[in-house]
């Protein structure tokens, strides 16, 4: 056999398996099997995602929190989030974020754990909020209706708009998407005013030896607001291993982009994680440019 037709056929296998892969990938991502009791516990829809996770979103439009003069929209840094994902040994796996004024962090930590749902951290995500806003990660593993139940509960005790949401109206993002997308070397979606990108790690996160979906906040976030004259405030995180932390927060510096928060959001995830927060409020493409320079520091998918 020529070396041509053995290098045409080492092309050919190694395409099939790509192929194979992503198929076996596709048909492991089936939908959450337990969506209309988390729904019906909830008292909203949840949004299916490609990896099979169903995910429900808590925007906080009731605050008002303006960052170094930026009003900041629900979809910037103030969206509760919720996932469900189906265990491996049975019943579900749940992850979120929550979105908290400092009153509501007791209380809320209170109903959470007497549900057996963990507070896996606390913290600010970003400096110079007025008022001061607070983050709690979550964590449970069993009953997906139970689950749900005690979320709901803990909800109540904030003044997280629990009603399922009206359509969105149609907002002009006042942002150059294309300019962005070219600089990020990837598109986003709109979410109302804010421009949203996500970025997944190239390698399996595991936790308690199951894989976590991307979609359960393991993707690095990037989020666009416009503030006017073709500028915008960024903010969102960066998922890291540790031998990049350090190597993200120069390239952000670098191009005037503030780091906010360095911590963990996750218990027990393997390999160990963590999340780089930050701030910039500049020109969209030059904030876009930075945040990918950042982003060449990582393993991320690109």
């Amino acid at each position: 056999m020529s070396k041509l037709s053995k290098l045409s056929k080492v092309t050919v296998t190694a395409a099939a398996l790509v192929v194979a892969s992503s198929a076996l990938a596709n048909a492991q991502a089936k939908p959450f099997s337990s969506s209309a009791a988390v729904e019906a516990a909830l008292g909203r829809k949840g949004a299916p995602q490609p990896d099979g996770v169903l995910k429900f979103s808590f925007p906080r439009s009731d605050m008002s929190v303006v960052v170094r003069g930026v009003a900041v929209k629900p979809g910037l840094a103030l969206g509760t989030w919720i996932a469900f994902a189906d265990a491996t040994g049975g019943g579900a796996m749940a992850m979120g974020d929550l979105v908290l004024s400092e009153s509501e962090v007791s209380p809320v930590m209170r109903a959470l754990q007497d549900g057996n749902i963990e507070a896996t951290a606390l913290h600010n995500h970003i400096i110079g909020a007025e008022p001061v806003v607070m983050y709690m990660h979550i964590h449970a593993h069993g009953d997906p209706a139970a689950i749900a139940k005690t979320l709901h509960a803990a909800l109540a005790l904030t003044k997280t708009p629990l009603g399922a949401p009206a359509a969105p109206a149609a907002v002009a993002l006042d942002l150059d998407t294309t300019a962005i997308a070219t600089a990020l070397g990837m598109k986003g979606k709109a979410n109302g005013p804010v421009y949203q990108v996500g970025v997944p790690r190239s390698e399996t996160i595991t936790q308690d030896g199951q894989p976590v979906p991307v979609s359960m906040g393991i993707a690095t976030s990037i989020n666009f607001q416009s503030t006017g004259g073709g500028k915008a405030a960024a903010t969102g995180d960066f998922v890291l291993r540790d031998t990049e932390v350090n190597a993200v927060a120069r390239a952000l510096r670098a191009n005037g982009i503030d780091v906010t928060a360095i911590h963990s959001h996750m218990l027990g995830e393997n390999p160990r994680l963590y999340f780089m927060h930050f701030w910039g409020n500049d020109n969209a493409a030059t904030l876009a440019k930075g945040l990918r320079a950042a982003l060449d520091k990582t393993a991320s998918k690109k």
